[in-house]
């Protein structure tokens, strides 16, 4: 995964939003560069890491795409959540892209204290008069009591219910030209008296060309309302059901003909139909031994990132040997062969 944000921030994995604040205030008091004149170096590279972990965690979609793809799918290539409030997450090729460049840690300091130089006029004075100052700034005991005191409200903080993972089955054809699904839940509600109602709701997938298996769709939050219970996501995960004719190799697809001995040797033509309908009409021109395969460019998958682009069809052949060939035909193999 890369750096560890969560470690960095000194918090565990379901942190709150507030767990995040208190963590974040706590460290980077602690290591901002004018705190610690004799060894700013060291302080100033604590203080951008902190101050990264906090944008990456405060952020919703930021965290989300972390959880999942860690830092270097962070900064990497990432689709985001999309749009309408569910998230998909493509594994492999995605349909877009998401890039994330940090903010500058005196930008995020400013938004969060209202200062980014709370150690003004200070300049390049020493040790002991920068304490002095800082101990009487905004960092004084009043900000801790703004965001709700000291660390005793970790443990009233709503923790968040496992994420409800279900399989979705798709056709390759399906996934080959995309499809909406729509999938009906049944949840529990708490209104503001505490009582419990069971509602039902539908949930739209769009479920985009190219999808693979493994592919995650969440819905967040939709899991059942429970006192100081964040609610769990409701995670969708693609699986391929088996095709007929078709398997898949990555963005591949692979075909096996079934073919005589005569038909390897004399010529053969491939008549099949596409995942989208159409006739295939194939002509092999070259003689088909049993490790031969012929290759058709884009009658493949769909790329995921860019539809528009799509793998390559590979037939594959199974020949029939004559298990007891005839003196005649034994003639008709010798002479097709040129052999006396």
């Amino acid at each position: 995964m890369g750096v560890d944000y969560y470690k960095i921030l000194q918090v565990d994995k379901n942190a709150s939003d507030d767990d995040l604040k208190k963590a974040y205030r706590k460290l980077a008091m602690k290591w901002h560069p004018d705190k610690n004149p004799k060894n700013k170096n060291e302080a100033e590279a604590k203080f951008k890491q902190i101050s990264e972990a906090y944008e990456v965690l405060s952020d919703p979609q930021k965290r989300a795409v972390y959880d999942q793809y860690g830092e270097e799918g962070l900064k990497g290539q990432v689709p985001p959540p999309g749009a309408g409030g569910a998230s998909y997450f493509p594994t492999g090729d995605g349909p877009t892209t998401f890039r994330f460049n940090p903010r500058n840690a005196n930008d995020i300091f400013a938004e969060f204290f209202g200062s980014s130089s709370p150690f003004g006029g200070m300049g390049g004075g020493g040790g002991m008069r920068g304490g002095s100052m800082f101990s009487s700034s905004i960092f004084g005991d009043h900000i801790f009591e703004s965001f709700g005191g000291g660390g005793s409200m970790n443990q009233s903080a709503p923790r968040k219910a496992p994420p409800i993972e279900i399989t979705l089955p798709c056709t390759l054809e399906e996934l080959y030209k995309g499809t909406t699904k729509k999938m009906k839940i049944s949840r529990e509600l708490v209104d503001a008296s505490g009582k419990t109602m069971t509602v039902e709701e539908i949930l739209t997938i769009n479920i985009k060309p190219g999808w693979k298996k493994g592919t995650k769709i969440t819905f967040p939050e939709k899991g059942n309302e429970q006192p100081n219970v964040i609610p769990a996501d409701i995670v969708f995960i693609i699986d391929e059901k088996p095709h007929s004719e078709f398997t898949r190799d990555g963005n591949d697809l692979v075909v096996t003909q079934k073919i005589s001995l005569v038909e390897a040797l004399t010529g053969y033509t491939v008549r099949l139909t596409a995942l989208d309908g159409r006739t295939l009409t194939i002509p092999i021109n070259s003689v088909i031994h049993p490790k031969y395969e012929e290759v058709v460019g884009g009658e493949g998958m769909p790329f995921p990132k860019d539809p528009t682009k799509k793998g390559d069809l590979r037939i594959k052949f199974d020949i029939q040997f004559p298990k007891r060939p005839t003196e005649e035909q034994k003639a008709g193999i010798k002479k097709l062969l040129g052999s006396s």
